[in-house]
């Protein structure tokens, strides 16, 4: 059996989550998938996946292993496109990874549109709300939300994204006002694991260069963006989000920026790519179709935030 072929079953096995998933993504027979792995395990002497009748789990060699082929595929997929240069079109699996929100609500809507324009590629998106190795993953580009450290990867500036503090009108209006970060003390907090659970951080106030750390106990702590938006939205507290979190909230209403002149400055987003991979023809194409549409989605963001902000100071 071929070694390189089995390498990209065992991929798309790690990837679907099973071997039926494996199957169905090359077209091939579960026998065939479990051949492939079988093989694979046999030519490294150990097990790389657990198997039960619903999942699949790497085991400590399979993650080393998984890591490899990726890097692997990555790197003669990149050697055949030198080969054949220009001539080669936009063809293949693209891996994307995202902030889950960001990922659902902005990126999928560019993707479908296009995977529309580009039948040939296939497309991977994921979501996590973690700082992902680009190299070690197997990901030809990464939507970031940072300051960016200097590295050998190529970036493309998109926009920027506030860092907001907020509650609905129907909150505010039954509990004492919010003029400045100390009054936060006084009031219900909705903290997400991601801003901070027990304080938030805000820059010195005038004549200081000491950042100010406001200390709270909260009356809800949540794990995803999502529940910490109804909540606020719901009246039953103050949260702290991205801009872009909250931008339909604060359009229909349901949701008010406080403290504005207390902001952060403002986080930029990237697309992030390794070097070589914006050279790939799908990567190519998918930075060319989507860069413009993220700038025009960021852009109006950002106008849409600096307006709520200004009324917040």
């Amino acid at each position: 059996m071929d070694r390189i072929d089995a390498m990209k079953v065992f991929v798309a096995a790690v990837d679907e989550g099973s071997l039926a998933g494996a199957g169905r993504r090359l077209r091939r027979s579960p026998a065939a998938v479990s051949r492939a792995i079988a093989f694979l395990e046999h030519h490294v002497g150990a097990e790389l996946l657990h198997r039960t009748t619903r999942s699949l789990k790497l085991s400590e060699t399979g993650l080393r292993y998984a890591t490899a082929c990726r890097r692997i595929l990555t790197e003669l997929e990149e050697a055949d496109i030198a080969a054949g240069g220009e001539r080669t079109a936009p063809r293949g699996t693209l891996t994307i990874t995202a902030p889950v929100v960001v990922g659902e609500d902005v990126l999928r809507t560019v993707l479908d549109a296009f995977m529309s324009e580009y039948p040939a590629v296939t497309v991977r998106l994921v979501m996590l709300d973690r700082t992902v190795n680009l190299i070690d993953e197997g990901i030809d580009v990464a939507l970031r939300i940072a300051h960016l450290a200097d590295s050998n990867f190529v970036a493309i500036k998109l926009g920027e994204v506030r860092r907001v503090v907020a509650a609905s009108p129907g909150y505010l209006a039954k509990h004492p006002a919010i003029n400045e970060p100390a009054d936060l003390v006084k009031h219900q907090i909705i903290a997400m694991t991601h801003f901070g659970i027990d304080s938030w951080s805000f820059p010195p106030a005038a004549k200081s260069k000491v950042a100010r750390a406001i200390q709270f106990a909260p009356r809800l702590v949540v794990n995803t963006v999502r529940a910490a938006v109804a909540s606020a939205a719901e009246g039953h507290g103050v949260t702290r989000l991205f801009s872009y979190h909250i931008a339909e909230e604060i359009r229909d209403g349901r949701l008010r920026i406080l403290l504005g002149k207390d902001e952060h400055p403002p986080l930029p987003v990237h697309l992030l790519a390794p070097q070589g991979r914006f050279d790939v023809p799908k990567v190519r194409a998918f930075v060319d179709f989507a860069t413009p549409r993220l700038k025009r989605y960021f852009e109006q963001l950002s106008r849409e935030a600096n307006r709520a902000a200004a009324k917040a100071r």
